[in-house]
């Protein structure tokens, strides 16, 4: 069965779960699974692209091309 039919199927399986226990074992697996793609999505910066991502904030500085944390946080603000 391919994964678009296997979630299809699993969905179905959970919308008919009436077990407050269940789906919040479920909830827990989901975030586990998250997390762990979002960790497993992490990869160390090579030397060499490390030095590359410096050189262009020094440049974004030296341009001006930055925000100030007070700034930021004031934009943030409007976002609500």
């Amino acid at each position: 069965m391919e994964l678009e039919a296997r979630k299809i199927e699993f969905i179905q399986e959970f919308l008919k779960l009436q077990s407050e226990e269940a789906i919040s074992r479920l909830e827990k697996v989901l975030r586990k699974e998250k997390k762990m793609a979002i960790i497993k999505d992490l990869e160390p910066m090579t030397l060499d692209q490390f030095n590359k991502r410096i050189d262009k904030s020094l440049k974004d500085s030296r341009e001006g091309k930055l925000t100030e944390a007070n700034d930021l946080m004031s934009e943030i603000e409007k976002w609500q």
